[in-house]
C-alpha cells in the first residue's frame, strides 16, 4: 500500500464517522483543513504526507466529537496501526493531533513544522466568513443562543469551562477567534489569518449596529 492509497483509505474512514456532523466539525470541515494544510506545508517546507494524515484524522480524536481526548485518541491510534507506517509516522502525526485543539487557550504548542501546519490550518478553517458560520453553527448544536448582551464573554476560562460553560455564538468571536490571528505559528498562515480576522471586525460592526437598530426602532 503505497501513500496515496493510505490517504484514500483514511479519507472513506473519516468521512464515514462524520459525514453527518451538524457542528460545524463535518466532513467538509476536515477536507478544507487538509487541502489548506498541503497548502501550507509546500510553503513552509513540512512533510506533506504527515500533514494530510493528520489533518484527516484531527477531528476524529478531538474531545467535541469523540466524547472524550483518550477515547479519540485510542480510535486514531487503532486507525495508524492497520497502516503500513514506521513508528516515527505515527507518533508523528498522534503527537499532532493531541496538539491541535484550542482547549479554551489551554492548549499545546506544536514542536514540529508539521504540527505548526496542521494547527494554523485547523486554526483558519474558524475565522473568516466559513468560521462565522460554523460558530453560529456549533452554538446552535450546543443550545447556545445567539446573542445575549446582558451576559459578559469570559476573559479567562479553563478547558473545563470552555467546553461546558453557557456562551453566546457571539461571545465565541472575543473567547477565541479574535485571538487566533496572533496565535498562529507560520508566516503563510499570520498573511492568511490577517484577511479573515478584519472580515470578522466587520461582521461585527454590522451585527452590532443591526442589533441596536431594532431598538432603536422600537424605543423611538
Amino acid at each position: 500500500m503505497d501513500k496515496r492509497e493510505i490517504i484514500q483509505k483514511t479519507e472513506q474512514y473519516v468521512r464515514s464517522l462524520l459525514e453527518n456532523d451538524a457542528s460545524g466539525h463535518d466532513w467538509w470541515h476536515i477536507d478544507r483543513v487538509r487541502r489548506m494544510g498541503t497548502t501550507l506545508a509546500k510553503k513552509e517546507g513540512a512533510d506533506e504526507f504527515i500533514v494530510e494524515m493528520a489533518a484527516l484524522l484531527h477531528d476524529v480524536a478531538d474531545e467535541k466529537i469523540a466524547g472524550n481526548e483518550e477515547k479519540g485518541l485510542s480510535a486514531v491510534t487503532s486507525w495508524l496501526e492497520q497502516m503500513p507506517l514506521s513508528n516515527d509516522d505515527k507518533e508523528h502525526i498522534i503527537d499532532i493531533i493531541s496538539s491541535v485543539s484550542f482547549k479554551g487557550g489551554q492548549g499545546k504548542k506544536p514542536h514540529t513544522i508539521e504540527g505548526m501546519v496542521v494547527q494554523d490550518a485547523d486554526r483558519l478553517d474558524a475565522i473568516g466568513a466559513i468560521g462565522i458560520a460554523r460558530t453560529f453553527m456549533y452554538a446552535g448544536s450546543r443550545g447556545h443562543l445567539m446573542h445575549d448582551p446582558f451576559l459578559p464573554y469570559r476573559e479567562k476560562i479553563t478547558k473545563e469551562e470552555y467546553r461546558q460553560g453557557r456562551s453566546t455564538a457571539i461571545n465565541h468571536f472575543y473567547e477565541k477567534l479574535l485571538k487566533l490571528k496572533e496565535w498562529m505559528n507560520t508566516e503563510s498562515a499570520k498573511q492568511i489569518a490577517l484577511k479573515r480576522h478584519e472580515f470578522m471586525e466587520r461582521f461585527l460592526y454590522q451585527f452590532y449596529q443591526e442589533w441596536d437598530e431594532q431598538y432603536e426602532n422600537v424605543n423611538g
